[in-house]
């Protein structure tokens, strides 16, 4: 395989169903609801989301825009209903507690999967061993996991490098350990792992892993750092855009994204159907932050 990444192509369209969420659970700071969701499970790939109905029948919610975008954490077979995806919920508004309290049984409106999924390398005759470097933050880390299982079934050597604030807010570091060859873990106040910010130890975990793709997902700053150390050390970075999605379906275009067209020209995009994944070199990092490389 080369480094290069091949383009993806898009999912077969989403599917509008009634989920049923079979088991909820509560690790850390976070919430890991498991669904049946028929169709959608079979057409994800990994970078793909999907779009909860909140509040429906709920009075208290009729006033409110009741939808939210997850990313998809696993896909897995469970008992009796098949394939099943499984979400990463952080309650911290209402509509997130609203999705956190609901009990086994309960039913919720799921559109997906929806958008552009992450680009893997690309086949290549000499069969080099391509190093791929995963980096995530916080609960934003959860469509890496499925990633690094497709990398691996393709012969890649995974990096999992994840990082939070502190050892609550990690997201399933113990997993990580089955689904990379390395792990390098990153906490804000130094009680697991590595201390500090992410962005100061980039350079040392792309130069270790002699990195030749970089995908990345979390907050826009961590990733225009993870596209420009991958950069200046000729590495590829993919990268997963967290933006507001209003429709998550592409109608209203709420999640404008500034890039860099085929052409070398200036475009702007909807993040939900021209995205989540965009290549780092294509963004527009000062337009979207605010803040100059």
């Amino acid at each position: 395989m080369t480094a290069a990444p091949a383009e993806s192509p898009r999912p077969l369209g989403p599917l509008h169903v009634r989920a049923l969420l079979l088991t909820t659970r509560k690790v850390g700071a976070y919430h890991h609801l498991t669904l049946s969701a028929p169709g959608i499970a079979e057409r994800f790939r990994p970078g793909t989301f999907v779009a909860l109905s909140v509040g429906a029948g709920d009075a208290a919610y009729r006033t409110r825009l009741a939808r939210r975008s997850f990313w998809v954490h696993r896909v897995k077979p469970t008992g009796g209903h098949g394939l099943t995806i499984e979400i990463v919920v952080e309650a911290v508004g209402p509509g997130t507690r609203w999705l956190a309290g609901l009990g086994q049984g309960a039913e919720i409106d799921v559109t997906g999967p929806l958008g552009r999924p992450f680009s893997l390398p690309k086949e290549s005759p000499d069969q080099k061993q391509v190093s791929c470097v995963l980096v995530g933050h916080g609960h934003s880390a959860a469509p890496l996991f499925p990633l690094a299982e497709r990398l691996r079934e393709r012969g890649c050597a995974v990096t999992l490098v994840l990082s939070a604030p502190d050892e609550t807010h990690l997201l399933a570091a113990l997993e990580a350990r089955r689904s990379a060859r390395a792990v390098t873990v990153v906490t804000g106040d130094g009680s697991v792992g590595l201390r500090g910010s992410l962005e100061a130890h980039l350079h040392g975990i792309l130069e270790r892993a002699a990195a030749d793709v970089v995908y990345a997902c979390g907050p826009a700053p961590l990733l225009h750092a993870v596209a420009l150390t991958a950069e200046a050390q000729g590495a590829w970075s993919q990268v997963a855009l967290e933006e507001t999605l209003v429709c998550a379906t592409g109608l209203c275009h709420g999640c404008a994204v500034p890039v860099v067209g085929e052409d070398g020209a200036p475009r702007t995009v909807r993040a939900c159907v021209d995205g989540p994944v965009f290549r780092g070199d294509r963004v527009r990092w000062a337009d979207l932050t605010g803040v100059d490389a």
